[in-house]
């Protein structure tokens, strides 16, 4: 029996790691789904070619060469190297080593070379985003809404691929030298090891014993970290690793500089427009929105929701937005953020049975001075490597202080007034501006 604790307990420990990966995803989802609904099913193909572009192909990411560069290559490395996870959760359940070497021979060698090749290249990677973070302090890492967490959450993310690689690579080294100095019969002749086998002189002096112990331990902790990571996703910006794909297949298609109507407002403009139409007729309710905009997250869309949580807090939105370069208070990143941490906090309400509305999105999270401050000219979507839309989400906040609290600037305020009086927006009536013609023309 005490042949098969091992299995067990890798068994309990991969179902309960699992188990609560699983909760999580399933809290996301339920928090995404507190959104309203919104349709975008439509041009399937042209989406599944875009999230093909923008979340596989790395497309817009590598509009900035170095650090797009240096990402594409963790991004590869992450999804290269863990193709070995399989055969080690096999390994694990099974009780065997290397399950795969027997079934694909020269191939497994090539596999094992290039996950120890890629484990060095994000190593290396890794130390340079350390460094352009920490030394370098590039000013979008530095922002305000960058302090405390955002910032340790960063850096926590760095060390735990440091650590995690240099598990990888000292668990390959240690069963290298078992293989070819032990000879231990467990551990068959199998794989290339172009970078771990420089590891070798550590295991210099000590006997095979103690070698299998530090394979074990590696192993054991390379397989947990991995866990561990999984589940640290959801408290950490590093979703976007799962939502980056469903994030760019729902992305709005449309023009970026096209603003969503609602519906029915549309509808009762269209009726005043309709001379067959009875003015004094009760207009339909059905349609009628239960608020005009946005003042929480549940008012926003399912979609600017998952965006929220699929923000990968890389500031380049910030750094492109015209106002945050003149020094006003609006960062896009910080709406989303923002947009984030109150849709935690109502999911969080909601795990313990509380109410969560002691708070909303509008004035306790994002204050009015920074969504006035938006330009709306787009530059935010467009910098975004994952299309994500904080615009979306500011002109929603917009619409509530505009229709449902009449709380728009005095000027925005004068300019629709002469809008609705005079057909244009300066104080002049259309009688006024037919004289100012005429007399240009004498």
């Amino acid at each position: 029996m005490s042949a098969y604790i091992p299995n067990i307990t890798f068994a309990v420990l991969f179902f309960v790691l699992v188990g609560l990966f699983t909760r999580n995803v399933r809290r996301i989802v339920r928090n995404i789904k507190l959104g309203t609904s919104t349709n975008r099913s439509d041009q399937p193909k042209k989406r599944w070619l875009h999230m093909a572009r923008v979340a596989l192909g790395q497309s817009k990411m590598v509009r900035k060469p170095l650090s797009g560069a240096l990402h594409v290559i963790v991004y590869v490395g992450f999804v290269v190297i863990n193709i070995e996870l399989l055969e080690i959760i096999l390994d694990g359940f099974l009780g065997t080593h290397r399950i795969f070497a027997p079934f694909l021979g020269g191939v497994y060698d090539v596999l094992i070379f290039t996950f120890e090749i890629f484990a060095a290249l994000v190593l290396i990677c890794v130390f340079f985003f350390w460094t352009r973070r920490n030394v370098v302090r590039i000013k979008r890492f530095w922002k305000p809404e960058m302090k405390g967490w955002p910032k340790w959450d960063a850096d926590i993310i760095l060390y735990a691929e440091v650590v995690l690689m240099g598990l990888f690579l000292t668990m390959n080294a240690s069963d290298y030298w078992l293989q070819t100095v032990a000879q231990d019969s467990h551990y068959v002749q199998a794989g290339s090891f172009p970078i771990s086998q420089f590891l070798l002189p550590l295991f210099d002096g000590m006997t095979a014993q103690q070698v299998i112990a530090i394979e074990r331990t590696t192993w054991w902790l390379h397989i947990s970290g991995i866990l561990l990571f999984l589940n640290y996703l959801y408290y950490s910006k590093h979703l976007h690793i799962i939502l980056a794909f469903p994030n760019t297949y729902f992305a709005k298609l449309s023009p970026q500089g096209e603003l969503s109507n609602m519906e029915a407002v549309t509808n009762e403009v269209k009726l005043m427009l309709d001379p067959e139409v009875d003015p004094y007729a009760a207009p339909a309710t059905d349609a009628v929105p239960t608020t005009f905009g946005a003042a929480d997250v549940t008012d926003l869309n399912w979609v600017q929701l998952m965006n929220a949580y699929s923000c990968t807090e890389c500031g380049r939105c910030t750094d492109e937005c015209p106002a945050n370069q003149t020094g006003k208070l609006l960062s896009p990143r910080k709406i989303m953020m923002d947009t984030r941490d109150r849709l935690t906090e109502v999911g969080s309400s909601l795990n313990k049975g509380e109410d969560p509305n002691q708070n909303t999105l509008l004035d306790n999270y994002i204050s009015r001075e920074e969504i006035w401050a938006c330009t709306s000219c787009n530059a935010c979507v467009e910098a975004c490597p994952i299309a994500i839309d904080p615009l979306s989400i500011i002109m929603e906040m917009r619409r509530y202080l505009v229709m449902e609290q009449s709380a728009a600037p005095n000027e925005l305020n004068v300019m629709m007034t002469n809008v609705e009086n005079n057909g244009a927006p300066w104080p002049f009536n259309q009688q006024d501006r037919i004289a100012w013609r005429e007399e240009l023309n004498t």
